[in-house]
């Protein structure tokens, strides 16, 4: 059993038991979160298309933690003029735990 879920502006494929990366979430750890944005969903030969979300298929996950992405630098210069510029950003995620996929058929 699969579903294409979208969280946020992103948009993920996931099973049960998947951890998934997502932009940050305002809930709290250890706390169930229901994704009721289901794209796709598929359960063995049986696949239904939302046009564009299906209203009966609802994902619950578990938000497991709160953490940072690996740092981006960002990095300009112009030779022989002595002139450089660099950044660095680390992007704030919400690692989500896939517990369960229900379909109301």
């Amino acid at each position: 059993m699969l579903a294409i879920v979208q969280v946020g502006s992103s948009q993920y494929k996931v099973s049960e038991g998947d951890l998934i990366d997502t932009q940050i979430l305002d809930e709290k750890e250890g706390k169930a979160v229901t994704i009721d944005k289901v794209l796709l969903f598929q359960d063995g030969d049986t696949v239904k298309i939302g046009q564009p979300f299906l209203s009966d298929v609802k994902v619950t996950a578990k938000v497991s933690r709160h953490h940072l992405a690996d740092k981006v630098v960002s990095f300009k210069y112009s030779r022989r003029e002595g002139w450089e510029w660099k950044k660095g950003h680390r992007q704030k995620l919400t690692r989500l735990q896939i517990t369960k996929i229900s379909s109301g058929k």
